[in-house]
């Protein structure tokens, strides 16, 4: 009589995963889930080129009239900069001290919550307003918002080559588009640099205003009278001259502007056109223009001339898609090509944060497809092709998994994000391949004919359990302490120990779960011949 086989006592939770899978079939169910997941989480997810650090701080903005830079510092901006100083997280405090205005900026430790930091300011301020000197006015808090601050599209307009449009006209086609694109989903600010606005200007004769024996603030005054907004005073000309600037609104034209009364002399009427020179034209006390340089033809790499441009800028909300808003984006701006081409504006994007997040993220996951490629390859010549393939399913396995637990994390994909995976890649192999490779040690052993397949596969996948998850583990507490990494450079390498430890873990499953399943179907005992054994059995009939 032969001897019943005994069946082998698993000890580790390694044998226990391939023993719960090796027949279940749900295993390949399992499998495609997580390819899926994987695939799902890599296109769903937020792309970002680099990952969005917590940065908080502000400005308080106090302003005294009549006050010099010396009294704001003794009486606001000291005693300002004591009492922030009690507010818990801020690392730094900067004051500034002007004539009638005091200013002192915060920065809070990096990694601090931005909403809370806001708050911790404000109330900080409105706690201690009863110790403002008199004559002071209301605080300004301007909070720092770092999450839209940061554009992540830039996009030039400017007038064609033989255009008849002049800068006001274009300013108003741009601003009709930012209001679209500031609709936008995802779409968080958008600013426009370089604009230029219709506006009246009044150029002020002051040898007319002696002889009328009429002052500024008389001519000032009388047009504050047909305009909502005072005008800004701008020093002397070379021409003895002074200019007021930004009078509209209650006004259709030239005339209506030169018509107003400045005062009364002899019993007549001094209009304004008496004293200035009124005209219609652009806000030209505005200095911040900008150029673009023109091609002089698309395939020489000669500038041609300079043009008058209207930058407009694009940022995205905090943890979205910057792939997606820019895309948004360059559709909303193709929609208007026809308009564009009617007035004779061109524009040009100059800065797409989001194509290049997806470069980024392309190019890195081609390195991890070749990676793949590579640790295929030298397998193949190690073990034989079915073993690679079994250790090469694993790979994206794993991948997916750390990809899906990012996502429901709420983690962006980014270079860091992307290195992690990389760095980890080698790492991630280690427990598949000692598995197959103590499988293929029992295929090969003396007493193969002995076990079943499943006894087999079982009994190896639980010998080297104790020792890989050991050896795991000690991996993952070497990168545990980069988690503690404090300020910009801990913030910016974050993903590492957020990722890292999550796809070694997931190596362990994967390689215990599927290594074994894989293993019975592609693999086979190998067949030996006993001569030995055979002549006895024929003795024994």
């Amino acid at each position: 009589m032969m001897s019943e086989k005994k069946e082998y006592q698993v000890t580790d939770v390694a044998g226990k995963l391939a023993k719960g899978f090796l027949r279940n079939p749900l295993t390949a169910v399992l499998g495609a889930f997580l390819l899926i997941m994987g695939y799902l989480a890599l296109n769903i997810m937020p792309r970002e080129e680099d990952p969005q650090i917590a940065i908080s701080g502000g400005a308080v903005i106090v302003a005294m009239p009549g006050a010099t830079p010396r009294e704001i510092e003794n009486i606001i901006v000291n005693p300002l900069e004591r009492k922030l100083r009690e507010v818990k997280g801020i690392e730094h405090v900067y004051g500034m001290a002007m004539d009638n205005v005091g200013i002192v900026n915060v920065m809070y430790y990096i990694g601090e919550n931005r909403e809370d930091s806001n708050l911790k300011l404000y109330d900080k301020v409105m706690q201690n307003m009863d110790l403002m000197p008199k004559g002071v006015m209301q605080p300004l808090i301007k909070p720092f918002d770092i999450d839209i601050d940061i554009p992540i599209m830039t996009v030039a307009f400017y007038a064609k080559d033989g255009s008849k449009i002049n800068d006001a006209e274009l300013f108003k086609i741009v601003r009709k588009v930012q209001q679209k694109l500031n609709a936008a989903e995802n779409v968080a600010k958008t600013t426009l640099k370089g604009a230029r606005k219709e506006q009246y200007n009044i150029e002020v004769d002051m040898g007319k205003l002696s002889a009328y024996h009429l002052s500024l603030g008389q001519i000032m005054k009388a047009v504050q009278s047909v305009a909502v907004d005072v005008p800004d005073v701008k020093g002397r000309t070379k021409d003895n001259k002074l200019v007021i600037f930004g009078v509209k609104n209650a006004i259709e034209n030239v005339g209506d502007v030169g018509s107003v009364i400045v005062a009364q002399y002899m019993g007549s009427p001094i209009y304004l056109r008496d004293v200035a020179k009124v005209t219609a034209g652009i806000d030209i006390q505005n200095f911040k223009t900008a150029k673009i340089n023109m091609r002089a033809d698309e395939h020489s790499g000669k500038m041609g001339k300079q043009k008058s441009q209207i930058t407009m800028t694009v940022a995205k909300l905090a943890g979205t898609n910057a792939v997606f808003v820019a895309e948004d984006v360059v559709e909303i701006l193709k929609e208007h090509d026809a308009e564009f081409a009617k007035e004779g504006v061109g524009y040009l994007i100059t800065r797409n944060y989001g194509e290049r997040a997806n470069e980024a993220v392309n190019e890195l996951m081609m390195h991890l497809v070749i990676t793949i490629i590579i640790i295929a390859l030298m397998l193949v010549f190690a073990l034989g092709w079915k073993e690679s393939v079994i250790v090469t399913f694993t790979v994206p396995a794993i991948l997916a998994v750390t990809l899906f637990i990012a996502y429901l994390t709420g983690q962006t994909i980014n270079r860091i994000t992307l290195f992690a995976f990389l760095l980890s890649l080698g790492l991630l192999v280690d427990a598949a391949i000692i598995v197959i490779e103590n499988i293929h040690r029992h295929l090969h052993a003396h007493d193969v004919d002995d076990k079943e397949m499943d006894q087999l596969l079982i009994e190896a996948t639980d010998e080297i359990g104790a020792p890989t998850n050991i050896a795991t583990l000690a991996i993952i507490l070497t990168m545990v302490p980069m988690a503690f990494v404090g300020g910009m450079m801990g913030s910016f390498m974050k993903p590492i120990p957020y990722n890292v430890p999550v796809a070694l873990v997931a190596s362990l499953f994967i390689a215990y779960i599927f290594t074994p399943y894989l293993s019975l179907k592609l693999l086979k005992k190998p067949k030996h011949k006993h001569p030995h054994h055979g002549k006895k059995h024929k003795e024994a009939k």
